[in-house]
């Protein structure tokens, strides 16, 4: 914890009424006054904090969204940039741009590994049609 968050800290830590002064905390801390006061009256935020809220995605969100990346690559199913793109707007609940994507799949190009597709196999191709997928999706529904 550094210095200007302890002494946030030290002034919410005081009883409800109690009074302080900005300037003895300041420097008991050795902070600047006029930024202890904004920063505890809630004007500005730490770089951190404002960091972090321009971000589309948390660093938790990006591990999850590269781990089901894998899982579906696992499956056979890769997913192409505007997948991720769709992923990654569901996730931020806002619309992340082709750029942002660009910039994740570079940032974890060792986690993900591209390359081309083997071409279907002619028995998977037989069993692509319409008709099955309608078998099978009635099949779920009657369940």
């Amino acid at each position: 914890m550094d210095s200007i968050e302890a002494a946030s800290t030290a002034i919410e830590s005081r009883e409800p009424g109690e009074s302080f002064s900005y300037r003895k905390v300041a420097k008991d801390y050795s902070v600047v006054e006029s930024t202890l006061r904004r920063r505890h009256q809630g004007l500005t935020a730490s770089r951190e904090d404002g960091y972090a809220r321009q971000r589309n995605l948390s660093h938790e969100e990006e591990i999850e969204l590269l781990h089901y990346i894998k899982t579906l690559t696992e499956r056979g199913l890769p997913p192409t940039r505007q997948m991720i793109k769709s992923f990654a707007s569901t996730i931020a609940c806002r619309e992340v741009s082709i750029a942002w994507v660009d910039q994740f799949t570079a940032k974890n190009k060792e986690s993900l590994i591209s390359r081309w597709t083997a071409g279907i196999d002619r028995d998977r191709h037989a069993a692509d049609s319409p008709y099955k997928y309608e078998l099978y999706f009635n099949l779920l529904r009657d369940k």
